[in-house]
């Protein structure tokens, strides 16, 4: 597996890996964490991959974020 990129945005660990003819595209926030890949076919150029860590898909991944918050919040509370 080979990295390709890493960093944060607005507290969203993101992590670009390479591994299997595939792109992963990593998001990380707090517990949870948000998973996609991407074929390496779909993609001409790495820096292509940007578009998923901004504009509509990132805020889809954000508010994904906030459900998920509340629902691991919700069942804690009922261990």
């Amino acid at each position: 597996m080979r990295v390709v990129n890493e960093f944060v945005k607005e507290e969203i660990r993101i992590s670009i890996f390479s591994w299997n003819n595939k792109y992963l595209i990593k998001f990380e926030f707090g517990p949870m964490e948000q998973t996609f890949k991407v074929p390496e076919m779909d993609v001409l150029d790495e820096n292509d991959l940007k578009i998923f860590v901004e504009g509509d898909f990132f805020d889809a991944v954000q508010t994904r974020f906030k459900e998920m918050g509340e629902n691991f919040q919700k069942q804690l509370e009922n261990l």
